[in-house]
């Protein structure tokens, strides 16, 4: 009695439970601070980054994209094209090839931010903008 393979100790469970809360929130929490620090390095507001949707505003801003692309990301499939697209641009505007934003920034999002943030990464400006301020006229 009590060896069967498909119960579950109420109290194992529970544990697993607060043990996955727990990591989950450190880990929400860490990546609170460090798109917290990546905006304040680029001019924005730091708190933008625990307000959804507007911190993907602000994200486009530091890339240097409109604000409308916002719409863009609310598109299945289209919005990971765009996130690709947003990842580089930002990477440029930190001075990092595409290659960085590619695979430090769209597919290890926490890691390269982590690098932008608390590394030695300067914000230059936004990346997008640069073909388009060569033509301004004044």
């Amino acid at each position: 009695m009590g060896t069967d393979p498909t119960t579950v100790d109420p109290a194992a469970a529970t544990g697993i439970g607060v043990v996955g809360t727990i990591i989950y929130l450190a880990f929400l929490v860490f990546a609170i601070v460090v798109m917290w620090k990546v905006f304040t390095k680029a001019g924005q507001p730091g708190w933008a980054a625990i307000i959804p949707i507007y911190n993907i505003y602000v994200w486009l801003k530091v890339a240097g994209r409109p604000g409308w692309w916002l719409i863009l990301f609310l598109i299945p499939i289209v919005n990971i094209v765009m996130a690709l697209i947003v990842s580089i641009d930002v990477a440029k505007s930190f001075a990092k090839d595409a290659v960085f934003g590619v695979v430090g920034l769209w597919l290890f999002s926490i890691i390269g931010y982590a690098i932008l943030a608390f590394g030695g990464a300067q914000y230059r400006g936004p990346a997008a903008l640069v073909g388009q301020q060569g033509a301004y006229q004044g």
